[in-house]
C-alpha cells in the first residue's frame, strides 16, 4: 500500500494537518470510574471535530506489537516500520542538529539513579532539569577510546545522545536499558553478527562513564538505548509529492522529522501556542504537510499520572480553533502508540484517529475516545496507511487503473 500511494500522488492539493499528542491511547482508570483519561477529559472542540469527521484506529506495527517512538512516527508519515527501521540514538542525534556521517553509531543515553549495588531507583533519575543534563554531558566528553571519536551530546532533561565514529561498526548492540526499576542496567552483549568491535566500544565508554558518574547525585548512572547506525531515508517529497514540515519541542521528535525530510520551524514560546504559530509560519511559507507534536500526553503516561495525562489532552484542545483558523484542508489527530497510566510503558494497544476534512463518512462518532474510535467509519488499519487516507482525503492520490 505504502508503494501504490507513492505512485499514485499528485503534487497539488489540500493542505494537511498531523496533529500526534504522543502516547494518547490509554486503559479504563478505577479513579475515572473505568473511564480512560480520554473518555474524562473535557473535549469539546476535540468533539466538535468528530460529528464533522470520522474516527477509527489505527495500529502503529501490528497486533500486539508494542513500538518504540521511531516505528511509531515513521508509520504514520507513511514508512512501513518493519522496513524502514532507525533506532533512538540516531533520532535523538539528528534532532539536536548534530550532523551524522554514514556509518556512525549513535545511541540514547537515559541518566538513571543507582543504589549502592547498582540497582536502578530511577530510569530517569527524576527527570532532572537540561541545565544538569549540560554538565553531566560535559564531564563525560572526557571519554577517549583509542582510534574511535566518541562525541556526547545532550538533548533534553534527562536525555542525552552519544555517537562513535569507527570503521566497520554495527548497530547489533542490545540496549542496557531494562526497562524496569529494581533490576540492575543490562550487559553490553550483541545481537547479531560482526558487532564485537562495536560492543568491545560500547562497554569501554560504560567503564568509563560509570567512573565519572558514580558520585554524582541523583544521576550516578547511565542506560543506553536504541543502537542505530545512520542511513539515509527517502523523503515524504520523493515518495508523496510533499512540501512538509515539522513542528515539535522534543529532540528526539524533530529528529524523525528531519529523517523524513521535513524542514524545521521553531516555537516561539516553547509551548503549544507557540507551535500553532509555527504551523501557520509553515503554511505561510509554502509547505502543504504540517506534523504537529504534543509529547506531555506520552510523559504523563509514562509516570502513570492519569490527571496529568487529562490536563494535557485538555491543554490540546484548547487550541484547536488556532489550529482550524490556520487554514488546513485535512487534520488529522491520532498519537504514535499508546502508553497506558496503569502500565506506565508504551504498549500494543490500537491509537485512535480521527480525520477531519474531505469527503468523509461523518456522522458515525460523537467524542474522540478510545471507545468510539473502536466503532468508527474509518475502522481499524495499520498505521502506515495513515498516511494514503490523508492523501485520499486531501484529493492528493489519483485513480488507480481505467
Amino acid at each position: 500500500m505504502t508503494d501504490l500511494a507513492s505512485q499514485l500522488s499528485l503534487d497539488h492539493g489540500g493542505k494537511i494537518l498531523l496533529a500526534v499528542l504522543d502516547g494518547i491511547g490509554d486503559l479504563p482508570i478505577d479513579d475515572f470510574g473505568g473511564l480512560t483519561p480520554l473518555e474524562k477529559a473535557e473535549t469539546p472542540n476535540l468533539d466538535k471535530l468528530t460529528k464533522t469527521g470520522a474516527l477509527g484506529q489505527q495500529l502503529p506495527v501490528g497486533r500486539g506489537i508494542t513500538p518504540g517512538s521511531g516505528p511509531g512516527h515513521l508509520a504514520l508519515f507513511g514508512y512501513d516500520p518493519v522496513k524502514f527501521l532507525v533506532g533512538r540514538g540516531a533520532l535523538a542525534a539528528l534532532g539536536i542538529g548534530f550532523e551524522l556521517k554514514h556509518g556512525d553509531l549513535a545511541a540514547r543515553i537515559n541518566f538513571c539513579t543507582l543504589d549502592k549495588d547498582g540497582v536502578i531507583l530511577d530510569r530517569r533519575a527524576g527527570r532532572i532539569p537540561t541545565e544538569l543534563c549540560e554538565e553531566l554531558v560535559l564531564s563525560l566528553k572526557k571519554i577517549t577510546i583509542p582510534e574511535v571519536e566518541v562525541f556526547v551530546e545532550p538533548v533534553k532533561e534527562h536525555r542525552a545522545c552519544v555517537i562513535f565514529r569507527a570503521p566497520a561498526l554495527s548497530d547489533a548492540v542490545h540496549d542496557t536499558d531494562p526497562g524496569l526499576v529494581g533490576e540492575k542496567p543490562l550487559s553490553v552483549v550483541s545481537t547479531g553478527a560482526g558487532a564485537e568491535y562495536a560492543v568491545k566500544i560500547v562497554k569501554e565508554f560504560i567503564k568509563q562513564a560509570s567512573a565519572i558518574l558514580k558520585d554524582k547525585k541523583p544521576a550516578n548512572g547511565l542506560l543506553l538505548r536504541g543502537f542505530a547506525l545512520h542511513e539515509d531515508f527517502p523523503s515524504l517529497s520523493e515518495l508523496y509529492k510533499l512540501n512538509p514540515a515539522a513542528v515539535a519541542l522534543y529532540p528526539m521528535y524533530r529528529g524523525v522529522a528531519s529523517l523524513a525530510g521535513m524542514e524545521q520551524f521553531e516555537s516561539n514560546p516553547a509551548d503549544l501556542t507557540g507551535e500553532v504559530q509555527a504551523a501557520k509560519n509553515a503554511l505561510k511559507s509554502g509547505k502543504d504537510f504540517v506534523f504537529f507534536h504534543h509529547k506531555y500526553t506520552d510523559s504523563s503516561g509514562e509516570d502513570g499520572d492519569h490527571n496529568r495525562k487529562v490536563a494535557e489532552i485538555e491543554k490540546f484542545d484548547k487550541i484547536i480553533p488556532s489550529l482550524m483558523e490556520c487554514g488546513f484542508d485535512v487534520i488529522c489527530v491520532t498519537g504514535d502508540h499508546s502508553t497506558p497510566c496503569p502500565m506506565k510503558l508504551h504498549s500494543w494497544h490500537p491509537v485512535p484517529v480521527l480525520i477531519h476534512g474531505g469527503p468523509q463518512r461523518t456522522g458515525w462518532s460523537d467524542r474522540y475516545t478510545e471507545r468510539e474510535a473502536a466503532a468508527g467509519a474509518l475502522g481499524t488499519f495499520h498505521g502506515y496507511e495513515l498516511m494514503s487516507l490523508l492523501l485520499a482525503a486531501a484529493g492528493r492520490l489519483a485513480k488507480f487503473g481505467a
